[in-house]
């Protein structure tokens, strides 16, 4: 019989309440939040960067591995959370996760290089020009910049193998669209915000398309099915300029 969930709203809540009686300490804690009775988000406190994402990888290879925690799912400066059965002392939990935030040493990303050949511009990167009108650039400085960047892959999140990659020049950051684009196609090479990838499926995309990639990012058959992993890194090169 599965044990009675007994939760402190009190004690839980106050962990990353303003009026808590550990607040001084508790600027730099991650926030915790509780989804349902079977899931619990950790995010990381303050500005985005790799650090704050490597002590969320660090974060993940742990709890993964705990007694009743069922998943640990990366996200970018977050990690969810899932338990095979309602936890028994969710305040207890919280603060062993926080405990452990400040302990880890944050993993580097060390994982493989991926290297994908893009096809800029052109039909398939029907954005280009937005992006040259926003930065002042011309086409071909968008691509050299775009293309001379190594990446570090933050998540894979959103569809099955896509990879929320960090270390967008700002030059050509390109906020997300207003009305997304209805049908782009699969192998959309992409800006959105200060985030660039790869689109797996056709689908509505906020994003801006900026080229396109052949290489398949996802194969349900594989061992591993998603190409990117998070703490892999990529670099795009070009395999042609359409203008």
């Amino acid at each position: 019989m599965t044990a009675p969930l007994r939760v402190d709203p009190e004690r839980y809540l106050s962990i990353n309440r303003p009026a808590s009686p550990f607040v001084g300490v508790l600027e730099k804690d991650p926030k915790i939040s509780l989804i349902g009775t079977l899931a619990m988000l950790v995010e990381a406190p303050g500005e985005f960067d790799l650090v704050q994402q490597g002590r969320i990888w660090s974060l993940a290879d742990v709890v993964s591995s705990w007694p009743n925690v069922e998943e640990a799912v990366v996200g970018v400066t977050s990690v969810m959370l899932t338990f095979e059965r309602p936890p028994e002392d969710i305040g207890a939990l919280a603060a062993s996760i926080i405990e452990l935030w400040h302990r880890l040493s944050p993993r580097n990303s060390d994982g493989k290089l991926i290297e994908i050949p893009v096809i800029y511009g052109g039909e398939i990167g029907f954005d280009l020009p937005a992006v040259v009108a926003r930065s002042g650039l011309s086409a071909h400085e968008v691509i050299t910049i775009h293309s001379a960047g190594e990446y570090t892959v933050c998540a894979i999140a959103s569809s099955p193998g896509f990879g929320y990659l960090h270390g967008l020049d700002p030059r050509i950051f390109m906020p997300r669209k207003t009305v997304p684009s209805l049908n782009m196609r699969a192998g959309s090479v992409t800006i959105g915000g200060m985030q660039t990838g790869v689109a797996v499926l056709t689908s509505p995309n906020g994003w801006n398309a900026i080229g396109w990639a052949e290489i398949p990012m996802f194969d349900p058959l594989s061992e591993q099915p998603s190409l990117m992993m998070p703490g892999d890194r990529v670099r795009f090169m070009i395999d042609r300029i359409e203008l």
